[in-house]
C-alpha cells in the first residue's frame, strides 16, 4: 500500500503518532467519505470498523425504545468513533450518525486491536482521547438534565463549531432539536434569542454564527469543562510527539513522567 504519512495530518490522534507509528497503521487505514445522515454502526450491534474523522463530524446519540433519542456526544478531527472496539467490546454502545460530511480514515476492529496490543503508546493515546470523551458524555448527561435549554443550544453550537472549519453549521432546528432531545419549539425560541442579540444568522438549515466570544458567555459551565478536557488532551498528544520526534542522544533510558488523566466530574 502506498499512503503517504502526511494524509493523516486531518485527525489529531494519527497526526501525532511518530513516524515509525505511522508506517505500521498506515497499512491498516484508509480514507472514506462520509455522507451527512450516514449510520456508521447502531447501538448494540457488532462494531466492525472504528473511524478517526477529519473533515466530517460525527454525533453519538443514545436511543431509547419509544423512539425518542439525544446525542452524548460529538467527534472530529480530535477523535475516534468505536472506542469500544480496543477496549474488549465489540458491542456499540450508540448509534453513531454522520453530523457534517467529510472524509474520515478506516480501520477494522482487528486491526485496532493488534495495533494497541502491538503498541503501548498508541493505546495510551487512545486511552487519553477516551477519558476526554468520558468527560463529554458525562457533562453532557449533567447540562441536559440542570441548565436552560437557551445555554444547551449554546454549548451544542460551541462543541460543533470546534470539529469545523469556518463559523457556519449546517442543520435545520428539527434537526438539532432531536439531538438535543427536546421540543423544536424550544429550540426555535433560542435560536429566534440568539439572533435577535446578534449572535447568530438563520435561514432554513444554515446557522451562521456572528459572535463567538459572546457565544461562550452565554453558555453554561458546560461547554468550558469540555473544551479543557480536550485542551489538556492536545497538550499531551505535543508533548508525546516532541519526545517520540528527538533525536537518539545515546542516552540508555529515557522516563516519561504522564499526567494523570483527569477526572469524568
Amino acid at each position: 500500500m502506498t499512503t503517504s504519512v502526511s494524509r493523516f495530518q486531518t485527525n489529531q490522534l494519527l497526526a501525532h503518532v511518530s513516524s515509525a507509528e505511522s508506517l505500521w497503521l498506515e497499512q491498516d487505514l484508509e480514507q472514506v467519505e462520509l455522507a451527512v445522515g450516514s449510520v456508521l454502526h447502531a447501538s448494540g450491534s457488532t462494531l466492525r470498523h472504528v473511524y478517526f474523522p477529519g473533515t466530517a463530524t460525527v454525533s453519538l446519540v443514545s436511543s431509547l425504545a419509544d423512539g425518542s433519542a439525544s446525542e452524548v456526544a460529538v467527534v472530529g478531527c480530535e477523535g475516534m468513533v468505536g472506542v469500544c472496539a480496543f477496549m474488549g467490546d465489540t458491542s456499540a454502545l450508540n448509534d453513531a450518525v454522520v453530523q457534517r460530511p467529510g472524509h474520515a480514515w478506516r480501520m477494522s476492529t482487528a486491526a485496532v486491536l493488534h495495533h494497541t496490543r502491538r503498541s503501548p503508546d498508541f493505546m495510551q493515546q487512545l486511552l487519553g482521547y477516551t477519558q476526554a470523551l468520558f468527560t463529554q458524555v458525562a457533562q453532557a448527561t449533567a447540562c441536559n438534565r440542570h441548565h436552560a435549554l437557551d445555554e444547551q443550544v449554546c454549548r451544542w453550537m460551541l462543541q460543533h463549531l470546534d470539529r469545523q472549519e469556518g463559523n457556519e453549521l449546517q442543520i435545520t432546528q428539527e434537526r438539532m432539536s432531536r439531538l438535543l432531545g427536546v421540543r423544536r419549539e424550544g429550540v426555535t425560541c433560542a435560536a429566534l434569542k440568539l439572533q435577535k442579540a446578534g449572535l447568530i444568522a438563520y435561514r432554513r438549515g444554515r446557522i451562521t454564527v456572528l459572535d463567538r466570544p459572546a457565544l461562550e458567555a452565554r453558555s453554561c459551565e458546560c461547554y468550558g469543562v469540555v473544551r479543557k478536557a480536550y485542551d489538556r488532551l492536545s497538550c499531551s498528544h505535543s508533548a508525546r510527539h516532541r519526545l517520540l520526534s528527538m533525536p537518539d542522544l545515546g542516552m540508555s533510558t529515557v522516563v516519561v513522567h504522564r499526567q494523570p488523566m483527569a477526572a469524568v466530574y
